[in-house]
């Protein structure tokens, strides 16, 4: 979570809600190192964090169309 000091927190106020609405990510403010508030997006604020943490992470390899193995292998009852 990216921290901003109090002290900036006035003359880039615009700035970083523009930021926080962009990135959808929460931005902690604080006074010489102690958090004061965090200000959060809406979105953030009503989904839940775990929805979606694994997109774009996982990779197809091969081909998952095809059949495993040879149709030949399979055991079919008689008609």
């Amino acid at each position: 979570m990216e921290e901003i000091q109090f002290s900036d927190l006035e003359n880039n106020l615009n700035r970083i809600i523009q930021s926080v609405c962009r990135s959808d990510r929460p931005v902690l403010i604080a006074d010489q190192k102690r958090p004061l508030v965090t200000i959060v997006p809406v979105s953030s604020s009503v989904a839940d964090p775990w929805l979606g943490c694994m997109r774009n992470r996982g990779r197809i390899v091969g081909d998952i169309v095809s059949p495993a193995e040879d149709p030949g292998v399979w055991e079919v009852l008689p008609e």
